[in-house]
């Protein structure tokens, strides 16, 4: 028990490099896929998820920051396969 407090008071105290940079990418990938068009409500969270993450980062407060991090990726990818679906539903000529 106390090896998994341990563990997960570790996940706190650094900077959530890679979680931001998934978010930052997968938003990125459901702009490019029309997510903006197809899944405005989805991406929109997603970016908004982000800037809260960026907030938490600056205030240091990386566990929030992790947590806001992975929720816009995951927002992100709702987005995508919105997009995906509708792009597939009306494909473009």
């Amino acid at each position: 028990m106390f090896v998994l407090l341990l563990a997960l008071g570790a996940c706190g105290t650094n900077p959530p490099v890679q979680e931001m940079s998934d978010a930052r990418q997968a938003i990125a990938v459901a702009r490019e896929a029309g997510a903006a068009e197809y899944a405005a409500v989805d991406l929109r969270a997603a970016e908004d998820y982000l800037d809260s993450a960026l907030r938490n980062l600056s205030r240091k407060d990386y566990a929030l920051a992790r947590a806001d991090a992975v929720e816009a990726k995951v927002k992100a990818m709702s987005a995508l396969a919105s997009a995906e679906a509708s792009n597939q539903a009306n494909p473009q000529p």
